[in-house]
């Protein structure tokens, strides 16, 4: 619908006047607008299709002073730290894996997995024993922690290398038409010491940061309402809330963030990404990540990022605007949606939920969004495993990862690799990757014709 020109102004008025008042009320169960599909983070939207679509700030509810922090928070995910002493931005290492956030968090978008023969700068290797920490943690591996740093500074050794290789094999849909996936190996070379038979490894790839506050907004109440551990309703559809510790709060709490649902908020995400992917200590992870090894500087420096720079950080990524949906009333979109549902895809990525209502910050409050994820573990089959449990999830459940935005990985990061390792070189690849509690779905995508497998993906591309 065009808007005549001298009515753009009262309607853009008109709406963020309506959203505000939207924000502070109850939202009614009877309400239905079909145009809240197109705001896929509710009044926090943005209509951008380029490659800087995930890098906006909230359009509304955010004062200036507030505006001035998300600035703050920008220039500091944007840093490049370096070794100390240094005048500006010290502290890097002494081991750690990318030397900023946005090193590896490109465009606020997601990692991408390394070619044949290069280094993983954009990924990361959670590593663990058997057993569990104090918290119900992954058991640290003695002489390495929890995490492989597989970079450090200058005269200082890292403390290994991860080679990948892939094997790939053909499948076939029910009509016929091959399929390839990449089948991955990862091994564990050159470390700085011998490390133990039985250490357990799985590879994460950055994910996007956009919409987590919104993320965060929603209730617990509201993910454990779509938890179903045991079944219950007999659809296959088994979600499960991870249970993590809260380690500024001190206390368990639900887990949210992260492929496994292992953090439990943006500050925690922010200080442990901050401390073991860059070697940035700070209030909540006060000790080096190379602690008690020999790679460890002993420098009395710690912290090495202020409480100040830390929250800006946090609500950089907390105030981080949704890309608004594209080609919404395209009709082979719309038949795509449709199938997407009837293959059973939304039973884990819920296509809506509601943020609770934040008194205090009604930025986020009572928003309606569109980010097509539950929050809850699943299990995801063999295939998937990384046979690495954390906290509650097992080594075959992931978190099911939002899609909002999705569609824009290619403008945004140059790659279409998805996943927590990003095998999948497609969106298609990454649905038949799909086993476990997600297998009767892909199966039914399986058995789509070459025309609705089209229309599904373009669905995919829209969101």
């Amino acid at each position: 619908m065009k808007i005549p020109g001298p009515y753009k102004v009262l309607f853009i008025l008109v709406f963020m006047i309506s959203m505000m008042v939207f924000s502070c009320n109850k939202f009614d169960g009877e309400y239905n607008n079909p145009d809240d599909e197109w705001r896929s983070g509710g009044a926090q939207t943005v209509f951008d299709q380029s490659s800087k679509a995930f890098g906006h700030i909230f359009p509304t509810g955010l004062s200036e002073t507030l505006e001035r922090v998300h600035e703050i928070g920008d220039a500091q995910f944007s840093a490049t730290f370096v070794s100390s002493p240094a005048p500006v931005n010290p502290g890097l290492g002494p081991i750690f894996n990318n030397v900023g956030c946005a090193s590896c968090h490109i465009g606020d978008g997601r990692g991408k997995v390394p070619r044949a023969g290069e280094t993983s700068v954009l990924m990361l290797f959670r590593i663990s024993i058997p057993g569990q920490g104090v918290h119900g943690e992954p058991n640290p591996v003695p002489g390495f922690g929890d995490q492989l740093q597989n970079r450090s500074n200058i005269g200082i050794k890292k403390e290994g290398d991860v080679l990948i290789s892939y094997d790939e094999q053909s499948f076939y849909f029910d009509d016929g038409e091959t399929y390839q996936l990449r089948f991955p190996t990862y091994t564990i070379t050159n470390t700085y010491t011998a490390m133990p038979p039985d250490v357990m490894l799985s590879p994460r790839v950055a994910a996007p940061v956009f919409g987590l506050g919104l993320l965060e907004a929603v209730s617990d109440a509201e993910i454990m309402s779509r938890a179903d551990e045991n079944d219950i309703d007999g659809d296959g559809i088994s979600g499960r809330v991870n249970i993590v510790w809260d380690f500024a709060n001190n206390t368990a709490s639900l887990g949210r963030f992260g492929w496994k649902a292992n953090q439990p908020n943006l500050l925690q995400q922010v200080a442990a990404a901050y401390n073991q992917d860059i070697g940035i200590t700070n209030k909540i992870f006060p000790g080096e990540s190379s602690w008690g090894q020999p790679q460890a500087d002993n420098r009395q420096d710690d912290p090495e990022i202020s409480d100040s720079l830390l929250h800006s950080v946090e609500f950089y990524v907390k105030t981080l605007a949704v890309p608004g949906r594209r080609n919404l009333d395209d009709a082979t979109v719309q038949q795509g949606k449709q199938l997407f549902t009837g293959a059973g895809c939304t039973k884990c990525h819920v296509p809506a939920m509601r943020t609770a209502v934040h008194v205090a910050f009604p930025a986020i409050s009572n928003q309606l969004i569109h980010p097509y994820t539950d929050l809850l573990l699943h299990d995801m089959g063999d295939s998937l495993a990384d046979n690495r449990p954390d906290f509650l999830a097992t080594g075959r459940e992931w978190r099911t990862a939002p899609l909002w935005g999705i569609g824009l990985t290619q403008k945004v990061n140059g790659h279409n690799n998805f996943l927590h390792d990003g095998r999948a070189r497609s969106l298609m690849e990454a649905i038949m990757w799909h086993g476990g509690e997600a297998a009767s779905a892909k199966n039914n995508v399986k058995a789509m014709s070459v025309a609705e497998r089209a229309a599904l993906v373009r669905f995919l591309e829209s969101l």
